[in-house]
């Protein structure tokens, strides 16, 4: 494929077991395409990816197998569904024949007016058939710090993207908790020990305004076929996971002449641990990082239980996040932190640049015209003292007010090296390096974190907006630092020690 107008490929998406066409602008979502194909169990309550009443079920690489994965269609573009295999509310089961979930949130009375139910049935749906949950007994989000499970491991917080405005949740939570194993005749179980759909190479132009103007979509084979795209075309608009993409047609009625899909490139999907660095591709998804990274870092794996929900997380990915250029994003805080680089790709080849030179104002970076992050690098070894920490007004699914993280290294009682990313203070993400600077050579102790605190108060530029005063951010980053220092203190027992 090339830069070049070429034939108009068909778009065919396997729904519910059958072959269907997707005929529409290359701008539509599934969620419009769906319920144009009569699928009218999937909803629209916010076209933001914030309610979940749009969730399906999409077939998902796994290994050798594939997993069912939960995403809203409110915000992926049809068109990225191009030979891959969907399953709506309607597909898991019928009214003679209902669905094990479906049963459970009957039986359970987790549906009242009903307009979210299909959304949350997906989302169950997509844990029932998670293979890694087994029975166990039952974890409260206390003791596990992020997730509540069931005794059927059922974990709650796959349902964190998904809002009921009407029940309440401990009748779709006891309905969560009853699901058992899945059927050894269940074919929806059966299909997860196959590989999930190639990718297919996508060619859309057709009409996208109502002024007739031509969009485009497109999905390249392979990495050098999409930098001559883009080499080509430097307007054009990359899209992975379409989390914030998909806000900008929804919200905004952005068009683009043309669009690129990276989201399945292989050559951005990698996971490499080396003797330097830990390298990760840019489109993988954030779930995808949670579960191959198993919290071997420990710094990512407290950031991902709070970015979002696990509906965005499934799409989602940390050069999308990266790539917005975002001042308030929740990856570079924590990547700053760990002195993350971007390996930036194009058709002149790839040049390396430290995440803390990236950002140059309000959402503007370095990358320059024909460049794409094609993956994320950290150096090795990771620092043993970490912490991320979001402010917001909700614990879970909210954008922050102020994002931290902290890397700290301290040898024979002394802080060897202090690495500090914040978000939500400035128009971009930045470091501490005045903190950073008067922790290091200085004894871990109270005495060192509350001097410093002062100084991390007037790090940045904090503003006054809708979501916090600036007078707040600041007290928030005073004691933020406190509150890094006495998570440390509690893990490794020190605090009793010195109360004893």
């Amino acid at each position: 494929m090339s830069a070049e107008a070429t034939q108009e490929t068909k778009c065919l998406v396997t729904v519910n077991g059958t072959v269907r066409e997707f005929d529409g602008p290359p701008h539509a979502n599934a969620l419009d395409f769906l319920r144009g194909q009569q699928l009218i169990g999937c909803k629209e309550g916010c076209a933001e990816g914030e309610c979940g009443a749009c969730s399906i079920l999409v077939a998902r690489s796994d290994g050798e197998g594939s997993r069912w994965t939960a995403v809203n269609a409110c915000l992926l573009p049809a068109a990225s569904l191009d030979g891959q295999e969907v399953i709506t509310a309607e597909g898991l089961g019928s009214v003679a024949d209902l669905h094990p979930v479906q049963a459970e949130m009957a039986n359970r009375g987790g549906s009242q007016c009903g307009y979210c139910t299909p959304g949350f049935v997906c989302s169950m749906a997509a844990e029932y058939y998670r293979p890694e949950r087994t029975a166990s007994p039952a974890v409260s989000a206390e003791a596990s710090g992020e997730h509540e499970c069931g005794p059927n491991g059922f974990d709650l917080h796959a349902l964190s993207g998904n809002l009921c405005r009407c029940t309440g949740y401990r009748p779709i939570r006891d309905a969560a908790y009853a699901l058992r194993e899945p059927g050894s005749d269940d074919p929806l179980a059966a299909r997860v020990r196959r590989g999930a759909p190639d990718p297919v190479a996508t060619d859309i132009q057709r009409a996208d305004t109502p002024t007739g103007e031509i969009g485009r979509y497109r999905r390249a084979t392979d990495l050098d076929q999409t930098l001559q795209i883009l080499a080509a075309e430097p307007g054009t608009v990359l899209v992975a996971g379409a989390t914030d993409w998909g806000v900008e047609v929804n919200i905004k009625g952005a068009r683009a002449r043309s669009v690129l899909a990276i989201d399945r490139l292989p050559e951005l999907r990698q996971i490499h641990w080396g003797e330097q660095f830990l390298e990760l591709g840019a489109a993988c998804t954030l779930s995808e990082l949670e579960r191959q990274l198993a919290g071997r870092v420990p710094l990512l794996g407290k950031l991902f239980g709070q970015f979002a929900s696990r509906l965005i997380r499934n799409s989602a990915t940390l050069g999308g996040n990266l790539g917005t250029g975002s001042p308030i994003g929740d990856t570079p805080p924590a990547l700053l932190a760990l002195e993350a680089q971007l390996v930036l790709s194009s058709i002149r080849g790839n040049r390396v640049v430290a995440l803390a030179e990236y950002f140059t104002g309000y959402r503007q970076t370095v990358r320059e015209p024909g460049e794409m992050i094609t993956a994320i690098r950290m150096p090795l070894p990771l620092a043993e003292l970490t912490s991320f920490q979001k402010i917001s007004k909700r614990r879970f699914d909210d954008i922050s007010s102020v994002a931290v993280g902290y890397a700290v290294t301290v040898e024979d009682g002394v802080i060897s090296k202090a690495r500090i990313g914040l978000g939500g203070v400035a128009a971009t993400p930045l470091r501490a390096k005045a903190t950073e600077e008067m922790l290091e050579g200085k004894e871990w102790n109270l005495d060192t974190i509350r001097a410093a605190a002062s100084i991390m108060g007037e790090e940045g530029t904090p503003m006054d907006d809708h979501r916090a005063s600036a007078s707040y951010r600041k007290a928030m980053l005073a004691s933020s630092l406190e509150r890094f220092y006495a998570e440390q203190l509690s893990r490794s027992g020190a605090g009793q020690e010195q109360n004893s």
